[in-house]
């Protein structure tokens, strides 16, 4: 039985203290562009009454059977029915799917297409505990809900440099209603939608890998070192964000196969046909921090697994799913009550500026198949911050000006394929 909805709705002692002084930043009416929708269409993301566009309301009232999501985070590799390893994240961690920021999507997606597609393995609870912890999204003026937890890169740990852009700007304000399905045995697949759930740290954001579990991805992690530092044919976040681009099939989504059975063109999870290499580019360097001058790779030089390359003889396939909660309710003695619930700096802020991603959004609206970014600003030294005030999400370091992208809005809800804000076919 799946967890209740009982996820992060309960105030503890102390929450609030530390960001009494701060506001807090919740949602405001979407502001979707025919662009945005445009490119839904083209990547195969519009299917028959699987999303709907909001109206004016400003804040989500998702119809009975749907959920709240975001342009950015499909454009990630999110569809629906969402894949297991995620709920199941969702569930161990109490938190909501709009708390993510869309880096941290990113994050998923590209760990269940190295783990799928390099390693011959099915995503693992252990080698994700071994290289990824969650924190806080906030800062001392502002108190995120909408993105406010990071997934992390943990400091200790030698993970693909994936380049992460520093700011996702405007991403809040393009939010719509995706149907939640769901497959055999699930009473639901992504939790029902609450606006007002609070984010409350857990011990599970920072549970390491037990004894058992570092013994069993020894391998795994062996075999990460080495896409990493083979002369000539490095794998890189950036090189795997492009393989599930270039496939057109969604990390995220719980697929018939696993990406080492993709076949091809005729594969049954893909979304769409091939993206053009212009398209491509353009997905890529929107969600990394790219140089212009930066080549933009489109493939791997390491033969990604599939039914043309196939996993080895003998090979062991290994597979450990979040371990959902007994019983179907989140254990609340989970909760911490100290420090750690004060604010960090926001995933979102632009590096070298005290600009934070509330007022980024304010100033600038960018949508998701706009124009290549603007390189973001240098890091300079002094920002340089401890493990627990900065996201450690293995991006390098960026040069050049942040550019800001602007779009026009649209005047209200706008439906090109059904009837009452239904997408159809």
């Amino acid at each position: 039985m799946p967890p209740r909805v009982r996820l992060s709705k309960h105030t503890a002692t102390g929450t609030t203290v530390a960001m009494e002084d701060a506001q807090i930043h919740g949602w405001e009416r979407s502001k979707l562009t025919n662009q945005d929708k445009n490119g839904l269409k083209k990547l195969g993301l519009v299917q028959k009454d699987t999303l709907i566009f909001p109206g004016d309301e400003s804040i989500p009232k998702p119809p009975m059977g749907y959920r709240v999501t975001f342009i950015d985070y499909l454009i990630r590799g999110l569809s629906v029915p969402i894949h297991e390893f995620l709920r199941g994240l969702l569930f161990v961690y109490g938190i909501q799917l709009h708390q993510l920021t869309p880096n941290s999507i990113l994050h998923i997606s590209i760990f269940v297409t190295l783990c799928e597609c390099f390693l011959g393995s099915h995503p693992h609870w252990g080698l994700w505990k071994r290289i990824f912890y969650l924190r806080r999204n906030n800062s001392r003026s502002a108190v995120y809900n909408v993105g406010g937890v990071c997934i992390c890169v943990r400091s200790d740990v030698d993970y693909f440099d994936v380049k992460f852009p520093d700011s996702v700007q405007g991403w809040r304000k393009k939010w719509l209603y995706i149907q939640d399905k769901t497959i055999s045995g699930q009473e639901y697949g992504i939790a029902p939608f609450d606006s007002a759930a609070e984010i409350l740290r857990r011990k599970s954001w920072d549970a390491e890998a037990t004894a058992e579990e570092k013994a069993a991805t020894d391998a795994l992690m062996k075999r990460i070192h080495q896409l990493q530092n083979t002369q000539g044919e490095e794998l890189s976040g950036v090189k795997i964000t492009a393989h599930f681009l270039k496939i057109q099939v969604q990390p995220l989504q719980a697929r018939k196969n696993p990406l080492w059975a993709y076949t091809g063109a005729e594969d049954v999870d893909r979304l769409s046909e091939d993206l053009s290499t212009k398209d491509l580019e353009k997905l890529i360097r929107r969600f990394s921090s790219l140089r212009k001058k930066d080549e933009v790779p489109t493939s791997c030089r390491v033969e990604p697994y599939s039914a043309s390359h196939a996993l080895p003889e003998n090979h062991q396939i290994l597979s450990s799913l979040p371990p959902l909660p007994e019983g179907g309710e989140v254990d609340e003695r989970t909760i911490i009550n100290d420090e750690s619930q004060k604010s960090t700096p926001p995933e979102t802020e632009v590096a070298g500026s005290h600009k934070s991603a509330a007022s980024s959004d304010k100033v600038t609206e960018s949508n998701a198949f706009d124009s290549m970014h603007s390189p973001p600003p240098a890091v300079s030294p002094n920002n340089k911050r401890k493990r627990i005030e900065t996201e450690d999400s293995g991006a390098s370091k960026p040069t050049g000006p942040a550019a800001e992208e602007k779009s026009p809005e649209d005047g209200g809800a706008f439906d090109p394929y059904g009837d009452a804000g239904s997408v159809s076919s």
